[in-house]
C-alpha cells in the first residue's frame, strides 16, 4: 500500500468541517487554523499536481491527492464534472470507460450511449447518466497500462467538496486548481433548480468553503485557488461571481474552443490575449504548442510566453510526465533536464505534472526554501552562548 501520511477518511473530514463552520471559525492550532500552518511558497514556479500524483496512483482519487501533498505539491489539480442528479465530482473524461470498472458492471450495461461532444460523436458510459450513488459504486483504475496497476479497484470517485476538504485538512497550506470541465456538454445534459448553470454550482461550492480574494491577497494566501477552463465564456461568466484568479487553458493548435469555436491562432493573438487578461491572470497551454517538436526533438520556441508575460499573464503549461515516451530526445530520458529547460530557459510560472515528487525534488535541489534570517536578539543570544563556551561568561 502507498504511504499516505496523515490519512484521514473523507467522512471524518466532512464532519470536522461542518463542526468548525458551526462554531464560526477554526480554534487555534486546529487543522483548519491556517495561521499555524506552513504557508504556500510563492518564490518559485508552482508545482501543480495534475489529477494528483497520478503517475503513481489512479488519477483524481483521494489517495492520489494525499500522495501529491505528501510529495510537496503547491496545488492539487482536478477536473469537475456533474452527476445526473447535479452533484459535482472529480473526473477528467465525460465518459467513465478509460478509468473505471464500468464496462465490467452488468447492472450498467444498458447505460451505454452516443452523444455529441465538442462537435464529434462519442460512445461510452457518460458521467451525466449516473447518479452520485451509482458513481460512488464504481472503482477507479490507472489510465495507462505502463503505470503501476496494483491500486486498480481500490478507490472511489470523489466529489468536489471531498477534494476541497483534502486540501483544507492538509498539515500545510495547499492550493486547489479545479477546472470547469466541458461546461457546454454539462449544461446540455444536467439541469439545476432556479435556472442555475454548471458554472453557478461550481462557484457556489468554492464560496461555501471560504475560497475568495484576488491573487496574492490575504484571503487568497490562506486558501490559494486557481480556476481553470478551456471555455472562455465560462471564465467571463464567473468573473462577476468571484475575484479568485482564473487561468485560460489552451488546447492543441488543431482544436477550436468548445464554446466560441475560435482557433488556436485567434486565442493566442495579441489582441485576444489583451482582451482575456481582463478576466484571467494566466494561460495554461499544452507545452508542445509553446515549443513545437519535430521528429521528437525540440523545435524553435514560439514567442507565446514572452507575449503573455508582457501582458502580466502567468504561463502554466501542461503536462509533464517522467516516462521516456513523453520526453523529447533533447532531454536524454531525464525529466530533471526537462524541468531545467522549462523553468530556466523558457521561464514559465508553474508546471502541471503527473509526478509531483520529481518536480519537488528538482526545485529543492535548485531553488530551495530560503533560510530563515535570525533576528538581532537571537543573534546576541547565540554570541553570548559562544562566549560562555569559550570561558568568557560568568
Amino acid at each position: 500500500m502507498p504511504s499516505l501520511t496523515g490519512h484521514i477518511s473523507i467522512i471524518v473530514l466532512v464532519l470536522l468541517f461542518v463542526e468548525s463552520r458551526a462554531s464560526q471559525g477554526a480554534p487555534p492550532g486546529s487543522q483548519l487554523d491556517v495561521n499555524h500552518k506552513k504557508p504556500l511558497q510563492t518564490f518559485r514556479p508552482y508545482n501543480i499536481a495534475h489529477r494528483g500524483s497520478n503517475g503513481e496512483l489512479p488519477e483524481e482519487t483521494e489517495a492520489a491527492y494525499l500522495r501529491a501533498i505528501e510529495e510537496g505539491a503547491d496545488f492539487i489539480e482536478t477536473d469537475i464534472l456533474s452527476s445526473k442528479d447535479g452533484h459535482l465530482v472529480c473526473f477528467h473524461d465525460v465518459t467513465l470507460d478509460a478509468t473505471t470498472d464500468v464496462a465490467n458492471r452488468t447492472e450498467f450495461a444498458d447505460r451505454k450511449r452516443t452523444y455529441e461532444v465538442q462537435g464529434e460523436n462519442m460512445t461510452g458510459w457518460f458521467v451525466v447518466d449516473f447518479t452520485l450513488k451509482e458513481l460512488k459504486s464504481l472503482r477507479v483504475k490507472q489510465r495507462f497500462s505502463f503505470r503501476d496497476q496494483r491500486y486498480n479497484g481500490k478507490y472511489q470517485i470523489i466529489t468536489f467538496e471531498e477534494f476541497i476538504l483534502i486540501a483544507l485538512y492538509a498539515e500545510r497550506i495547499v492550493g486547489i486548481y479545479p477546472e470547469i470541465k466541458n461546461p457546454v456538454f454539462i449544461n446540455q445534459h444536467v439541469k439545476w433548480s432556479n435556472g442555475k448553470k454548471f458554472e453557478d454550482k461550481f462557484v457556489e461550492t468554492l464560496l461555501k468553503y471560504g475560497y475568495k480574494g484576488e491573487y496574492m491577497s490575504g484571503d487568497w494566501l490562506k486558501q490559494p485557488l486557481f480556476i481553470q477552463s478551456f471555455a472562455p465564456t465560462s471564465l467571463i461568466y464567473i468573473s462577476n461571481m468571484t475575484k479568485s484568479p482564473k487561468v485560460f487553458l489552451i488546447d492543441d493548435t488543431t482544436i477550436p474552443t468548445q464554446d466560441t469555436n475560435q482557433s488556436y491562432y485567434e486565442i493566442t493573438s495579441n489582441a485576444y490575449l489583451a482582451f482575456i487578461r481582463n478576466y484571467v491572470i494566466g494561460i495554461g497551454p499544452w507545452k508542445d504548442t509553446i515549443v513545437p517538436p519535430k521528429d521528437n526533438y525540440l523545435g524553435q520556441p514560439t514567442d507565446l510566453v514572452a507575449r503573455a508575460h508582457a501582458l502580466n499573464l502567468q504561463v502554466h503549461p501542461y503536462t509533464f510526465r517522467n516516462e521516456n515516451s513523453y520526453l523529447h530526445f533533447n532531454f536524454h530520458q531525464d525529466p530533471y533536464v526537462e524541468y531545467e529547460y522549462w523553468l530556466n530557459e523558457i521561464g514559465v510560472d508553474g508546471l502541471f505534472t503527473d509526478f509531483t515528487g520529481s518536480l519537488h525534488k528538482y526545485q529543492e535541489w535548485t531553488t530551495p526554501y530560503p533560510k530563515k534570517k535570525k533576528n538581532a536578539e537571537a543573534l546576541l543570544h547565540e554570541i553570548a552562548n559562544m562566549l560562555k563556551d569559550d570561558g568568557y561568561g560568568a
